[in-house]
């Protein structure tokens, strides 16, 4: 292929963004489907105030076909956008947790579901290192299957259930998110190594970040499908709605609705509660409970203000 190609239009897909350059890879049936470039954005998205995001549908011209170089020149409509981490187009978040060495928080873990909830993203559960403790992944995976969550046993170290995970991730664009040290990006460089090594590769040409994880990162793992590796989160904000929402966001509740002495118990003080009787018999995970009532005490806090 030669510099005819040069001021020719491809439609592709945003991979990473780093520095002012977007890697975007080819998705047209074509000879170049599945080269990427790095491109520049037009200046006429800054005019309008938007910026690419990894996960955008994009339109480029090629600027230089030797060196792989383009220019951003249409962001196509976007199904949805996250802020943190700052992603378009996806259809599901799988959240990485580590069975052990990082001990998974419960609390942060129920936030960012209930902040996926509210949003309408649809969230999986991936427990990692499954090698460290079996049993306890078992359990962990237990009450959130009784929460409402698809949950998925694996170890990067054995690489034991990651075929379960592709199933999972078939046909879809998913994010893997999960704080520092849980192993998303080992579960990537082991689904997609090849995009791995190809991404890496383009990198070179800028040095600044190669070496750093505060960036998302989307692979290709076959043609129709793609996911995020993200930066691991530390902190995750308290939910938008009112406190008296958020028991309809914890699903393992919605039998017991009703079934309190008091209509419209919120399964806190309340006498002859349900869900608290529940608790009690363990029908209802202690874990997810005080997950609850800490984010109903916020949320109490936050009105007052």
């Amino acid at each position: 292929m030669s510099n005819l190609d040069e001021g020719k239009v491809y439609f592709a897909k945003i991979i990473k963004g780093i520095a002012g350059f977007y890697y975007c890879i080819i998705l047209d049936e074509c000879e170049r489907k599945g080269q990427i470039f790095s491109c520049k954005a037009k200046g006429i998205f800054r005019n309008i105030g938007m910026k690419p995001l990894v996960g955008d549908n994009v339109d480029f011209e090629i600027t230089d076909t030797e060196d792989l170089e383009g220019n951003v020149v249409k962001i196509h409509k976007r199904k949805n956008a996250l802020i943190r981490p700052a992603v378009a187009n996806i259809d599901k978040v799988v959240l990485v947790l580590a069975v052990e060495s990082p001990s998974p928080a419960f609390y942060y873990l129920d936030k960012y579901l209930i902040n996926m909830s509210n949003a309408g993203i649809r969230v999986d559960i991936c427990w990692n290192k499954t090698d460290l403790n079996e049993a306890k992944a078992i359990e962990y995976a237990k009450v959130y299957e009784n929460a409402g969550f698809k949950n998925i046993m694996a170890s990067t170290k054995t690489e034991g259930g990651l075929d379960k995970l592709r199933e999972a991730l078939k046909g879809e664009v998913s994010v893997l998110a999960g704080a520092s040290g849980v192993g998303k990006s080992s579960i990537t460089n082991i689904l997609a190594p090849k995009a791995n090594m190809d991404t890496n590769t383009v990198s070179r040409k800028i040095e600044r970040g190669r070496h750093t994880t505060r960036h998302s990162e989307l692979f290709m793992i076959d043609d129709d499908t793609f996911v995020f590796d993200t930066p691991g989160f530390t902190s995750v904000e308290s939910p938008t709605f009112d406190k008296e929402e958020l028991r309809f966001h914890f699903h393992e509740f919605d039998k017991y609705e009703g079934k309190c002495r008091f209509a419209g118990c919120v399964h806190i003080n309340e006498p002859e509660c349900a869900v608290k009787k529940a608790l009690e018999i363990t029908s209802i995970s202690r874990i997810r409970y005080q997950s609850y009532k800490k984010m109903y005490e916020e949320l109490s806090e936050r009105r007052k203000y």
